[in-house]
């Protein structure tokens, strides 16, 4: 018997990156996973690698949109009936000095990465079995400050906190809530940042302790642990996955 056999994992930006790396490691342990992402070229093209058949369900879904979020909740109940597991994983990148932030891209970062996170949890707990287990994405720059960073690192922090709190708020129906915490991962958010030049991409792997940019897949089997009864007896934690780049220096 594989460890996620009967479980069904909502996964949100789950079309690329970190999401699919996380549906890939699921659904071969035998999960059952759902695909939220905004494009919904990317959800097909996500099922299509994953050939899991109707193990799968994407759902295209903004997870700043409390009506998109309802109907993903419907669409869930629909095909599994209701859910053991959620990572809420979507997010969107912000980079730029104070001074220069617009309100519009403040408002939509703030949409994304925190009221989406709030309210993918809300929507999805009445379909949340007893004993489920949530997954919440920060970030590194929870830890260390970045001076283009500010309103994203914010977000981040305000997610880590929600998990903090949701954790005593949801502990009388067995529910833990968790946060991974990753550091520079290989990812199209990453190549937006570095735009791909090779010697900003040789900074950030020589801030980090193990000396190599992370994987999506590094991630991925530090979601799966919190998602599982491995992890039974862990809830308002931080699992941080970043090669040593906060904690230590790297030589």
């Amino acid at each position: 018997m594989s460890e996620f056999d009967g479980k069904t994992v909502l996964i949100t930006g789950g079309g690329s990156g970190i999401g699919l790396a996380t549906a890939r490691r699921l659904v071969g342990a035998g999960a059952q996973v759902v695909l939220a992402g905004r494009s919904a070229e990317r959800l097909a093209s996500a099922a299509k690698e994953l050939d899991a058949g109707d193990r799968v369900l994407t759902v295209p879904t903004d997870v700043s949109s409390t009506a998109d979020l309802d109907a993903l909740a419907t669409a869930v109940q629909d095909r599994f009936g209701g859910l053991t597991g959620v990572f809420a994983n979507a997010g969107i990148g912000l980079s730029g000095r104070t001074a220069d932030i617009t309100e519009d891209a403040f408002d939509s970062v703030v949409a994304a990465n925190f009221k989406g996170v709030f309210f993918t949890v809300q929507k999805a707990l009445p379909l949340l079995a007893e004993g489920s287990s949530i997954v919440l994405n920060s970030s590194w720059l929870v830890h260390r400050g970045m001076g283009l960073g500010s309103v994203y690192a914010a977000t981040k922090a305000a997610v880590l906190n929600l998990a903090q709190t949701l954790a005593p708020d949801l502990a009388d129906r067995g529910i833990r809530v968790n946060t991974v915490t990753p550091g520079h991962i290989h990812t199209e958010m990453f190549e937006g940042v570095t735009g791909g030049n090779e010697q900003v991409i040789e900074y950030f792997r020589g801030q980090v302790a193990l000396g190599r940019i992370g994987k999506p897949e590094d991630i991925a089997d530090a979601v799966a642990f919190l998602l599982s009864a491995r992890s039974a007896y862990i809830t308002g934690q931080e699992l941080v996955v970043d090669g040593g780049l906060t904690g230590s220096v790297a030589a």
